[in-house]
């Protein structure tokens, strides 16, 4: 079984994950929350907001594999926007109590699932068929995407899941990721590829770029583009 749907793993992670970015929350004074966040167009409040509805949405998912009653995560992905500029606009406080209440209710939804109803099946966002057993991973991605630290098996979990969501794009280059602080490597791009570009740098900044949440420039010069991960 891939750790990513494995429970005993992804569910603290999730936690973990989920304090830490609580505990940056509540350090930043209301003005901070207000800058802007290392996501290009998104201020600290945005990011806050959208762990917020994600953590909602997630819970919709996990109370449809418990019920049986479809409940998609966001309606189009309109909504999902419009949620978060709504969200980005409370006052602090309100913010800050809702990034709390959401994760509670997150967790209150996870622990209502038994073995039979983690299996169930439900869609995520990108309309992907997937057991409910791949919530805690789904939300233990977005809380340490956001967060300071990484964990390292979470990265290479982390790899293991965005590298071939990227192969799959038909504009995706041929690389080689090569950590500088791990004795694997990892293959982007079309199966077979005779040649392939070496790109080397630490696990979490190799991390951080292919699922778009770093820039190329981290690793050096003449890095190539890629398409979008999620």
């Amino acid at each position: 079984m891939s750790e990513s749907h494995d429970v005993s793993i992804t569910l603290p992670w999730m936690q973990e994950g989920t304090s830490v970015f609580l505990g940056q929350l509540a350090s930043v004074t209301d003005d901070e929350l207000r800058g802007p966040s290392r996501l290009p167009g998104w201020s600290r409040a945005h990011l806050t907001g959208h762990l917020a509805r994600n953590a909602e949405a997630l819970a919709r998912l996990a109370a449809w594999a418990r019920t049986g009653v479809e409940k998609p995560m966001y309606a189009n992905r309109q909504q999902r926007a419009e949620e978060i500029e709504q969200s980005a606009r409370q006052p602090a406080s309100v913010l800050r109590s809702d990034a709390v209440s959401s994760a509670r209710l997150l967790d209150e939804a996870l622990e209502a699932l038994d073995a039979e109803t983690w299996l169930s099946v439900v869609r995520s966002a990108m309309g992907r068929a997937i057991p409910a057993i791949e919530i805690p991973w789904m939300r233990a991605r977005e809380v340490w995407l956001h967060a300071i630290d990484l964990p390292g098996s979470f990265i290479d979990t982390l790899l293991d899941d965005a590298v071939p969501a990227l192969s799959q794009k038909p504009d995706c280059p041929a690389i080689e990721l090569t950590p500088t602080d791990r004795d694997r490597t990892w293959r982007l791009g079309p199966v077979g590829a005779q040649e392939m570009t070496p790109v080397l740098g630490p696990a979490a900044d190799l991390a951080g770029w292919v699922t778009g949440r770093l820039s190329g420039t981290i690793l050096g010069d003449g890095i190539p583009s890629l398409p979008r991960w999620l």
